[in-house]
């Protein structure tokens, strides 16, 4: 069974397409006829490439000027719906899509399914699975009334596949009216400096929680491990609430999804909010002195133990090994 026509909003990091962009066009093209992109940037030629090889055959782009993107893409998306009439649009859980689909429910008055973790079909039904009590129940919802249907889903749902595709073409579309919204203007962007790989892409990711005892011990024992092993540096949401590491390293259900090979949980206790955002990695490994912590119940090998004790001699073990 499949729909006819499904619409990815699609973002960027530079001049290529998103993971989670590819992730959501690779299962677009299980579930749909025709799939296509709508686009927010002035960079959308750049892009065409990669999104026409992950399904795309056609990305709608409209340019955003210095107006914020979520607030341009969802008048666009409006029009767009009212020329197109896509069955269904789906978007990455992500700040600037956040803000769009939030909008453009406003504007067609139409429900959002959110944090999806699976996507089906059903008949001629769309089903979008959500996980609750920290991934372990998945709640299937089912949507109901007029197209198009809205959902987001969370990245690291799917494995973003090749088509072989070629280049999608560019259909240029005007920036919309948005109103006084668009009145709002980007005056500055600020890129977050980091060392190593990108949380969501790593191989490797090492987390630090609050048993690691205070903000000053992240450097010597998370970054250091992470640095080592080629990896990248994480956190629970309990030390980025308290100031310890900033947002951006948050792993979990209102932080980010990683999926490595590899998942080091230092001083976690396991919370099922962080449990969301990590048990799909391949091998965790947990060190945490409390033999009792919920994060052993998913953890592949644990070392109950103090992690200013453990972590230096894996360092030196590992530095030892060259």
């Amino acid at each position: 069974m499949s729909i006819e026509k499904v619409w990815v909003y699609a973002e960027s990091e530079g001049d290529k397409p998103a993971t989670s962009t590819l992730e959501l066009l690779t299962k677009a093209r299980e579930i749909a006829t025709t799939v296509e992109c709508v686009y927010v940037g002035d960079n959308a030629d750049a892009l065409a490439g990669a999104l026409g090889e992950y399904g795309a055959s056609k990305v709608h782009a409209v340019s955003p000027g210095d107006a914020l993107p979520g607030v341009i893409g969802a008048a666009a998306l409006v029009e767009l719906v009212a020329a197109e009439s896509p069955d269904l649009i789906l978007f990455a859980q992500t700040y600037d899509a956040r803000d769009a689909v939030a909008r453009l429910s406003v504007r067609l008055d139409r429900t959002v399914l959110t944090n999806g973790g699976e996507l089906r079909l059903d008949g001629d039904r769309v089903i979008v699975g959500t996980a609750i009590f920290g991934g372990n129940t998945i709640v299937d919802t089912a949507f109901t009334g007029e197209k198009p249907y809205l959902a987001m889903i969370r990245p690291k749902s799917f494995a973003a596949e090749s088509a072989s595709g070629s280049a999608a073409p560019v259909a240029t579309v005007a920036t919309p009216d948005a109103g006084r919204a668009g009145e709002a203007k980007v005056l500055e962007r600020h890129v977050e400096e980091r060392e190593g790989p990108k949380l969501e892409e790593a191989a490797i990711v090492v987390s630090g929680g609050r048993g690691i005892g205070s903000a000053e011990a992240y450097g010597p024992l998370v970054d250091e491990l992470a640095k080592l092993l080629q990896g990248a540096s994480g956190a629970s949401r309990a030390i980025v609430d308290a100031g310890w590491v900033p947002y951006s390293k948050q792993v979990g259900q209102t932080g980010k999804t990683v999926k490595p090979k590899l998942y080091i949980a230092l001083g976690i206790s396991g919370a099922t909010q962080h449990l969301v955002g990590m048990k799909g990695s391949d091998v965790i490994l947990a060190i945490n002195k409390d033999g009792e912590a919920p994060i052993f119940s998913v953890a592949d090998l644990g070392i109950v133990g103090d992690v200013h004790k453990v972590v230096p001699k894996l360092i030196e073990a590992i530095q030892a090994h060259g």
